[in-house]
């Protein structure tokens, strides 16, 4: 089963950007379909973007046009670039593997959008 670690986030201002990365360790990395999901205090778990193994995309309303999710087969990674952040986008992002039954999820990176 795959096992995905994040990293990347940090704080940043209004407007800036913010690339996030997922590794994921095993073989079968590229059958897996891969997401982002943010959760902050007392909310569930949202929605950000996701990528199947074939490439397709998906995005969370809050954030179509300014975050992008891509991923490298070659390399186990997955990527959200994250433009024109908002303080609502405040979160801790996590990542999410699928195949099937298995699911494995992040640790989560916190990503902190202030002035």
């Amino acid at each position: 089963q795959v096992q995905v670690v994040e990293s990347g986030g940090g704080l940043v201002q209004p407007g800036d950007s913010l690339r996030l990365s997922c590794a994921a360790s095993g073989s079968t990395f590229n059958a897996y379909d891969m997401g982002w999901y943010r959760q902050t205090p007392g909310k569930q778990r949202e929605l950000v973007a996701a990528i199947t193994s074939s490439g397709s995309t998906n995005y969370g309303d809050a954030v179509k046009g300014r975050f992008t999710i891509s991923r490298r087969n070659d390399k186990n990674m997955v990527y959200l670039q994250m433009n024109s952040l908002k303080p609502e986008d405040t979160a801790v992002y996590y990542c999410n593997a699928k195949y099937g039954v298995r699911d494995s999820w992040g640790q989560g990176t916190q990503v902190t959008v202030s002035s």
